[in-house]
């Protein structure tokens, strides 16, 4: 009998470790794709988008900038304001589309294909 209580012991005991990275969000960037993405290997229309951002705009869509508020808590806990949010357009759509680049204050870009589910951080 101690054995079958200490066996089970070991099976629960990895679900009640706390998470590793604490800054990273519910799923985490960091956990999720730790190695990122090359601005190279992002669809063209997010590379297009990246310049922009980084030459100032302008931009395709007047909510491009505002300030994405992270509730989906996955990339890593930041201050209210430090991250921005821009459209990726996607060809064929005339709304929005669900593709995003949201840009961190220190610089950081995260490119999210699914309108927030997942990021993947972009090396430049």
């Amino acid at each position: 009998m101690r054995y079958v209580w200490l066996v089970c012991l070991l099976l629960l005991l990895p679900a009640c470790q706390p998470a590793s990275d604490a800054g990273a969000g519910r799923h985490g960037v960091e956990r999720s794709d730790p190695h990122g993405i090359a601005v190279a290997d992002l669809p063209s229309e997010a590379q297009q988008t990246l310049h922009d951002i980084e030459r100032g705009g302008p931009f395709a869509y007047a909510r491009d900038g505002v300030v994405f508020g992270n509730y989906e808590h996955e990339l890593p806990k930041r201050p209210r304001g430090y991250y921005h949010e821009y459209t990726v357009r996607t060809p064929g759509k005339r709304n929005r589309g669900i593709r995003r680049i949201v840009a961190g204050g220190a610089g950081e870009y995260y490119y999210s294909p699914d309108h927030y589910q997942t990021f993947r951080r972009i090396q430049e």
